[in-house]
């Protein structure tokens, strides 16, 4: 069964283009990742997804930067969503949950995950002083924003909590390699049989 997905989406405001591989040629954590957004600081959060989920990554968005980040992001947490739902198939054989604590130097980060079909995020994460990251800037408070829309996307039930931290992108990065290594774990192919006891998810 191949996994994999691609998706587009263009609206007024944005053009996404991204695809997924959940089963890279070369095994687990050979996946290749190329990521432009527009948006460094977003960019190397999307790196980190698909660098420690070991998938192969594609993701190229155009958007009203010039506004603000806030279409580009969402939009792409929609369109990548989606890809990951499509590419999940029908979930045969998947080890369907994952959760572990997920440390950056100070920052320490609780990720909990379902692939469960029913969308539903949990994102306690206390960001004190707010100050854009990158050149054009990124809102630490779209990070949150991008969780709810792929989530919701994937059909996934996410939980994040952060346990400590100080510095912004310590707390973001550790973040997005937390749900990339749940991600991983959850995705894998362990067995036969959709892991429910409704026979699907």
């Amino acid at each position: 069964m191949s996994r994999h997905a691609s998706r587009s989406r263009s609206t007024r405001e944005t053009r996404i283009e991204c695809s997924i591989d959940l089963d890279p040629v070369g095994g687990p954590g050979a996946g290749e990742v190329a990521v432009s957004t527009g948006l460094p600081f977003f960019d190397h959060l999307l790196a980190q997804l698909g660098r420690h989920s070991g998938f192969t990554l594609t993701v190229r968005a155009e958007g009203d930067i010039h506004v603000d980040g806030h279409h580009t992001v969402e939009d792409t947490g929609i369109a990548l969503g989606e890809a990951l739902a499509e590419a999940l198939g029908d979930k045969d054989g998947i080890r369907r949950f994952a959760s572990g604590l997920y440390p950056l130097d100070e920052a320490l980060i609780e990720v909990a995950l379902d692939l469960s079909g029913r969308p539903y995020v949990s994102y306690d994460v206390e960001i004190g002083e707010v100050l854009a990251l990158g050149t054009p800037p990124f809102d630490p408070q779209l990070a949150e924003h991008f969780w709810e829309s792929f989530a919701t996307n994937a059909g996934m039930t996410l939980h994040v909590a952060m346990r400590s931290g100080r510095n912004t992108h310590h707390i973001l990065e550790a973040t997005a390699k937390g749900v990339a290594r749940c991600l991983r774990d959850a995705a894998r192919v362990e067995g036969g049989g959709v892991p429910s006891t409704k026979g699907t998810l």
